[in-house]
């Protein structure tokens, strides 16, 4: 009797000779002199740590730019709020879009490896214009030089846009590739780096908000834009002397087995009788596809329901740039002898990803592993329906908090002493711990889920696939916002979400992406339930 697709694997593996296996990758890899590969001298940690510094100089310089750069376009460039803000958006939102292209030509060009070392050129020449940019009013004393110094800057900008599309989907999988697919041992080390390159990731997040964004503040933006080109080349020259690259696994090693799910598509793979009168069929590969390929796009309509689950949970976490701040805003941010900005709070979210990465991998994956029997302790699926299940918490959390500070400010004294709403900003901790939570589990479990389940020839889309649910998410949270204010703000009502909050609703906004938020998970554990990977 014939397996079913659940029951039988989809991605059929070289497996070496039976006297090799100890000393060889189980999964056919191969090293730079197209040999079989050795697990004592290639691959795993050892090109990893290379690979994880290499990102870390890349999150260190993406987010140097960004994190300061709205204050960058309206103190340097006289840019208004609204301008400044747009920009600014619309070049964060270029930048997760720029992984499919990246992804596009290491799938299909390129390679891994060449993608990031031509991209990450790219970046370096879009910092060195960055730079350059911020001394164009010292080098050309003039009244054009504002509008040469405007074009100089985006240039810079969109070129390290560019730059960052093809390391985004390329590192990780890079990384990933290191280890031996069909080794159980090596399959949880893989688990374990996409731990560490998510907290690396924030690392570089941390030290761009404190020790680069002080330096373009205090010293000048001329040498805090040439700090992270002299980083991002010691990247590039760690990456290209360390690392090489090696012939992709698909192809002569490995093969997709045909399944039953979305049959219609096999029509693809059909031969039809002759075309040309010959009686010879035509076997243009734009009308004939192999199995493979048209197995390759099943997997691909498999992961979109999870996908489209990530676009609500990235809508979500938005909120600690929008909605959340807002918040804060109108509640009182004294603590102690300081004032506290309402945007450092998401300082609480960085801290909580960079203090449980380690105590998830270090701790919760054995005591997992004892409890489930699996290598990994939890599935993919299981991580990532965690952090859905926490986000909704902690916009159940944020409605409550703004509920009692509707309340508080109700009930104070409507006189000029008392302007500042009595509610402490700390309250708002709690939401961006939890937030920080769900990113662990949710952020890093889509991550592994997508390079894993990826086809062979895919990986680096799959990746791509998991930054661009970050873009789809904030144009989704966007859009709700857009609605939620028209649809409340109508015959001159405040709305939910007015200038002045004591005279809205933020908590139902709140409540709304709560409750929204639970039907997303359901839709993600039905789909799970459904997946057939």
């Amino acid at each position: 009797m014939e397996a079913s697709d659940d029951e039988r694997p989809l991605l059929i593996h070289y497996q070496p000779p039976q006297d090799a296996g100890s000393q060889c990758t189980c999964d056919g890899t191969v090293d730079i002199d197209d040999q079989p590969a050795t697990k004592k001298s290639t691959g795993n940690w050892r090109a990893c740590f290379f690979i994880l510094g290499a990102e870390v100089s890349e999150g260190i310089c993406f987010f140097g730019v960004q994190k300061n750069l709205v204050t960058f376009l309206t103190s340097v460039l006289h840019e208004s709020n609204v301008d400044a803000a747009r920009s600014v958006s619309t070049w964060t939102g270029t930048c997760f879009f720029t992984p499919l292209i990246g992804a596009f030509l290491a799938d299909t060009y390129l390679g891994r490896y060449l993608t990031v070392v031509t991209f990450l050129s790219v970046y370096v020449v879009g910092l060195l214009v960055m730079t350059f940019s911020a001394s164009l009013p010292l080098l050309m004393p003039s009244s054009y030089s504002i509008d040469i110094q405007h074009v100089v800057v985006y240039l810079g900008l969109y070129l390290v846009a560019l730059g960052t599309g093809g390391i985004k989907p390329c590192a990780s999988s890079f990384g990933a590739d290191q280890f031996d697919s069909a080794d159980p041992v090596e399959q949880v080390a893989k688990g374990s780096f996409f731990n560490w390159y998510y907290f690396l990731i924030n690392i570089g997040s941390v030290l761009s908000a404190t020790l680069l964004v002080w330096v373009q503040d205090n010293i000048g933006w001329g040498v805090g834009f040439g700090i992270l080109m002299v980083l991002m080349v010691f990247g590039l020259t760690v990456f290209v002397t360390a690392l090489h690259g090696v012939p992709s696994l698909a192809g002569a090693n490995c093969k997709t087995e045909h399944t039953n799910q979305f049959r219609f598509f096999d029509k693809a793979a059909i031969v039809l009788p002759p075309l040309d009168g010959k009686g010879s069929s035509v076997m243009s590969p734009w009308r004939l596809c192999t199995v493979s390929q048209v197995e390759e796009l099943k997997t691909l309509l498999r992961l979109c329901p999870v996908w489209a689950s990530l676009l609500f949970f990235f809508a979500v976490t938005g909120q600690m740039t929008s909605t959340l701040i807002e918040q804060g805003m109108a509640m009182d941010n004294r603590v102690g002898g300081f004032t506290v900005p309402p945007a450092s709070l998401s300082t609480f979210d960085i801290i909580t990803v960079v203090a449980l990465i380690p105590l998830y991998d270090v701790f919760l994956v054995p005591l997992a592993r004892r409890a489930t029997g699996k290598n990994r302790g939890i599935s993919q699926l299981q991580r990532i329906g965690t952090g859905l299940a926490l986000s909704a918490a902690a916009m159940a959390y944020s409605a409550l908090v703004e509920t009692r500070r509707l309340a508080a400010a109700a009930g104070a004294d409507q006189s000029a002493a008392a302007v500042a709403a009595p509610l402490s900003i700390m309250w708002q901790a709690p939401s961006y711990i939890v937030l920080g939570a769900a990113e662990v589990f949710a952020s890093i479990g889509a991550l592994e889920f997508f390079y894993d389940e990826s086809p062979e020839s895919m990986k680096s889309l799959g990746a791509a696939l998991a930054q661009l649910a970050i873009a789809g998410g904030s144009y989704l949270n966007s859009a709700l916002l857009g609605v939620v204010a028209s649809a409340t703000a109508r015959g001159g009502a405040p709305g939910w979400i007015p200038d002045d909050l004591n005279q809205g609703h933020l908590d139902y906004f709140f409540w709304m992406m709560a409750g929204l938020s639970v039907l997303n998970l359901l839709h993600f554990m039905y789909c799970s339930m459904r997946y057939k990977g």
